[in-house]
């Protein structure tokens, strides 16, 4: 199922997208509940989905990240596919590179909420601030039951499905403040959507993850292929941290980002970056420069 968070005649509202006949069914939920978008699902009590009502044309909506503002901020995995640990260990940007380049255990770094915004919505860059700006696309997983403690035996159970995500970074920043949160947490620095997806609408194994920066395949690469798989991520996140329904995992990015190329392809005005990922669908936005 393809859920999507979406406004029509001033309202947010949750409901069933329909790709083929491109439509949305909203669930029939009160308008208080629908502001948290499909957090208001795995907020429910009681089994199964609210039924729905009668779909209108995705045309006449406008989509919404799917949880608009996250309750906590997203975790993210840095270094998670085997050929972007090695373009980004060369890159100098790298802080955690003299311990080599592949990661012996998952690098966790976080986005804060305020900086998600949806599929088609402008990612806005100063360059007062920031002239390295990079686009990782990413997986995302939607954690649907909490835990602490989880084992990798028991972590798909805690997982109520996906989305995709654009990790937007200041290269920059990530280097001069030797950590990531600065850099990655700009504002609308977190694209997400176009929806969400229950997890059995993935095949983690032969989905692939893609981005394209005006229309030029940089990124392309199996999900499979990541170096820490969503078990291990959810096995080591709740290790001493209780996640919550609703909390974003994103996973990682596959080789292909700016900063990997000599001279690297930063981001720029006008640029339209896309990320496709089979089963999931298409998050696209443009880089527009920030006006004072």
């Amino acid at each position: 199922m393809k859920v999507a968070t979406f406004s029509i005649a001033g309202e947010r509202r949750v409901g069933v997208v329909d790709v083929d006949n491109q439509s949305v069914a909203p669930f029939d939920i009160p308008v208080d509940q629908a502001l948290s978008g499909v957090l208001a699902l795995l907020r429910r009590n009681g089994p199964g989905m609210p039924r729905t009502l009668s779909p209108v044309p995705l045309a006449q909506v406008e989509i919404e990240a799917p949880i608009p503002l996250p309750a906590r901020n997203i975790f993210c995995v840095g270094k998670n596919y085997y050929e972007h640990a090695h373009e980004f260990a060369r890159s100098g940007f790298d802080s955690s590179a003299g311990a080599g380049a592949i990661p012996q255990h998952p690098i966790i770094f976080s986005k804060v909420p305020e900086s998600v915004v949806a599929t088609h919505s402008n990612v806005l860059i100063d360059p007062s601030i920031s002239i390295a700006i990079d686009y990782e696309a990413e997986l995302a997983v939607i954690i649907g039951k909490g835990g602490r403690g989880i084992s990798k035996a028991e972590a798909y159970d805690h997982v109520w499905g996906y989305t995709i995500v654009n990790d937007v970074t200041a290269r920059d920043l990530q280097g001069k403040y030797s950590q990531w949160l600065i850099g990655k947490s700009q504002d609308t620095f977190c694209p997400m959507g176009p929806w969400a997806i229950t997890k059995d609408e993935l095949d983690l194994e032969n989905a692939s993850v893609r981005c394209f920066v005006n229309d030029d395949l940089r990124q392309n690469s199996k999900i499979s292929l990541l170096i820490f798989d969503i078990p291990t991520i959810i096995s080591t996140l709740s290790q001493g941290i209780t996640l919550k329904p609703g909390d974003i995992i994103a996973t990682g990015t596959p080789v292909g980002v700016g900063i990997g190329f000599d001279p690297p392809k930063y981001l720029k005005a006008g640029d339209i970056v896309r990320v496709e990922i089979d089963g999931i669908g298409t998050l696209e936005n443009r880089i527009v420069e920030r006006v004072q």
